[in-house]
């Protein structure tokens, strides 16, 4: 084994993106550095959740220097409504990029799902040039999964992506998930080896001294103070399923309740949303906040709030529930009662659970909550050890450094699926599955 082994991560999403998968990529890069890896990273230019590129990026190629990562930006498709055929093309086209891009000398290649048909575009080179590399690929969401959640699974299309997804993985020297949910449909599911997953929590990406008083956070964004302020963060998606609060805001007009929602963030469902609440009035809509600002409006939050569309039970788990967890506030949960975010929620002891697409349900938690101190207190604590105990990014990075050397021990004896064949079935077979198939973004 080299001894400073030289990492090549691939992400769709990275800094300055500041939810999803992005904080993630970016800290993941930033500790394997300060363990001793070379890394690099081959990611997009900024985009998400706007679907746009930031101010200042979208280069054909960019090369920067963050942290002491050497990263290299490369411009690929970003459709403002990343539905159907648009979304698949926006993938595939940051693959190409990605394969047409130099990172021979690197001792192991990590790529981050989403964006899946690209990791399947790095499988297939590596598999083409006939390279020994270890290849990982750490799973942020499940495709195929998400396809049934969210209605779209029907049918050949939903069989072949899952048939795509398994071989993807399968082509894959580790595969890291998120999730112990995750872990078990990747074995029972996508017949991948149990003997080569790695399950590597997500983390709470903020610092301590981010954390400030509420009162002192309303204040500098300008927010209300007279209310009780139920805020959402992230992604405005499908699988969010956000005209639930629409709806629970509207109702709490008509009741004339004191609470007012904040949906902060941006994403392909923001306008849609935007019309369904004209004439709401206990409802605000504000722009993604900068990484100074947005601990401030976890802090300035008297609930916190996790949304999800009817039906979603497994197939991401929301990155904002590290946030959540570390700013110390209750959260309300509007999710499958079965499903991994009402898991993560009773595991934690951080809040309550309340079925999805049910406004009342809603409304009535934030009110109970908002009416009991003592409560609100107990669960914001119970979320702050939750996070010390079980998503440590210290404990985390030390699990991806054990993971990449020990594959680079063992890769003589590996059990990845390198047929040409296969990984080049896979690439085709997405093209033809993802065609009506409109994916949808990790949670966060």
């Amino acid at each position: 084994m080299t001894l400073h082994p030289r990492i090549a991560l691939f992400s769709v999403n990275y800094p300055p993106e500041p939810t999803g998968v992005a904080p993630y990529a970016g800290a993941l890069a930033a500790g394997l550095k300060r363990l001793g890896f070379g890394v690099t990273a081959r990611v997009a230019q900024p985009h998400y959740p706007q679907w746009a590129h930031y101010k200042g990026y979208g280069q054909w190629t960019l090369s920067e220097n963050l942290d002491g990562i050497d990263v290299h930006r490369h411009r690929h498709y970003v459709p403002r409504h990343p539905h159907g055929i648009r979304r698949l093309l926006s993938e595939v086209s940051f693959g190409l990029r990605l394969v047409s891009s130099k990172w021979r000398d690197s001792d192991a290649v990590v790529a981050v799902s989403p964006a899946l048909f690209a990791t399947a575009l790095v499988a297939l080179r590596m598999r083409v040039a006939r390279r020994d590399t270890p290849f990982i690929v750490w799973v942020q969401d499940l495709y195929a999964l998400g396809m049934a959640e969210t209605g779209e699974g029907a049918g050949m299309a939903g069989a072949i992506t899952r048939w795509v997804e398994s071989r993807t993985l399968r082509a894959a020297d580790r595969v890291a998930v998120i999730h112990p949910r995750f872990q078990r449909h990747a074995v029972d599911e996508l017949g991948i080896d149990p003997k080569k997953i790695v399950v590597v929590r997500n983390w709470a990406h903020l610092p301590a001294s981010a954390l400030v008083d509420a009162a002192l956070a309303k204040e500098v964004l300008g927010w209300p103070s007279d209310v009780m302020l139920a805020v959402h963060t992230g992604n405005l998606g499908v699988k969010q399923g956000l005209e639930n609060v629409v709806d629970a805001a509207r109702l709490a007009d008509e009741l004339d309740a004191p609470v007012h929602f904040i949906l902060v963030g941006d994403g392909c469902e923001r306008d849609k949303l935007t019309a369904r609440a004209r004439g709401v009035e206990r409802l605000s809509f504000v722009d993604p906040l900068s990484d100074a600002e947005y601990p401030r409006a976890l802090c300035a939050a008297d609930v916190l709030v996790v949304n999800e569309m009817p039906g979603v039970t497994a197939m991401a788990v929301p990155s904002k529930l590290t946030s959540y967890f570390h700013a110390g506030r209750p959260v309300v949960a509007a999710t499958d009662p079965n499903g991994v975010t009402a898991e993560e929620i009773a595991l934690s002891g951080a809040g309550m659970v309340v079925p999805a697409g049910d406004p009342k349900a809603l409304l009535d938690a934030l009110l109970k909550i908002g009416t009991d101190a003592e409560a609100a207190a107990h669960f914001g604590a119970s979320g702050q050890l939750y996070r010390q105990a079980v998503l440590s990014e210290r404990a985390a990075i030390g699990r991806w450094a054990t993971l990449i050397e020990d594959v680079l021990i063992r890769m003589p004896s590996s059990s990845a699926d390198r047929s040409l064949r296969a990984v080049g079935a896979v690439v085709v077979g997405g093209l033809i599955a993802l065609l009506p198939f409109t994916h949808h973004h990790p949670s966060s």
